[in-house]
């Protein structure tokens, strides 16, 4: 299994921190907040790995990741994202470094306090199709700012909904997905939404509607530190008080 971790967007959320760098160069305690990300997969198994970015620091992440070594990366490669157009675009940029593996995708924004290990052994055993990872959110008005997961009687997502004004469950789509080989088939077909952009959800949607879609929850804290400057600073609180991508 190969990973990819994006780190593009233009970070409009954190202006005006994110006018002099890409918000996955900001300091999360103690060192870059896409540290996190890779420390993350590297921790879960996943050693080989592409970063996708764009905007006018995309060099910056070479000069502090070079080829990876240091982070406990096999082998890094890079991808160029010329504009922003989505989630699944960025993706797409990586089908010749997959090169028909199976891929775990990672936003480089999220943190999770606990490891992903056990999501990537569960998507080992799975047959085929996608796996995504949920958090539980207990806060309504936060659910309405995220992708939620509306999961039927049988406990299984019946659809992910974004930003919902009435969110059909307490279990939100964190920013790490997994796909097989057929993710690629999908984004060649998808069509942009009314943001003009490819999006996740729909690839989600995708695997769902075909019933290939597996989950896992995970326990313990999971925050999007590009969500919002508030957000930014309450994963820095935590991070300094706890640690993240701790191994049980």
């Amino acid at each position: 299994m190969k990973g990819v971790i994006l780190a593009g967007g233009t970070g409009s959320r954190l202006h005006p921190l994110t006018l002099i760098t890409n918000k996955h160069l900001l300091p999360l305690y103690d060192r870059p907040m896409i540290s996190y990300a890779i420390e993350a997969m590297v921790r879960a198994g996943v050693s080989e790995m592409m970063l996708v970015t764009g905007g006018t620091h995309a060099g910056e992440f070479l000069r502090l990741l070079g080829n990876g070594h240091e982070f406990g990366i096999d082998r890094l490669f890079y991808a160029y994202q010329e504009k922003p157009g989505g989630i699944a675009e960025a993706l797409s940029l990586a089908e010749r470094f997959i090169d028909g593996d199976r891929v775990m995708v990672m936003l480089g924004d999220n943190i999770f306090e606990w490891s992903l290990r056990a999501c990537v052994e569960a998507f080992a055993k799975q047959s085929k199709g996608a796996r995504v990872v949920l958090t539980h959110e207990a806060d309504r008005e936060h659910l309405r700012h995220l992708g939620v997961a509306h999961l039927n009687g049988a406990r299984r997502i019946q659809h992910i909904v974004e930003k919902p004004d009435e969110p059909p469950s307490e279990f939100a789509v964190t920013g790490v997905y997994f796909y097989d080989e057929t993710v690629w088939r999908v984004l060649s077909e998808l069509k942009p939404s009314g943001r003009g952009e490819l999006e996740i959800t729909d690839v989600n949607n995708w695997y769902l509607d075909h019933g290939l879609i597996e989950y896992d929850i995970v326990e313990g804290f999971w925050g999007d530190a590009g969500e919002s400057m508030q957000a930014y600073y309450q994963v820095q609180d935590f991070v300094r008080a706890n640690g993240v991508n701790r191994e049980r």
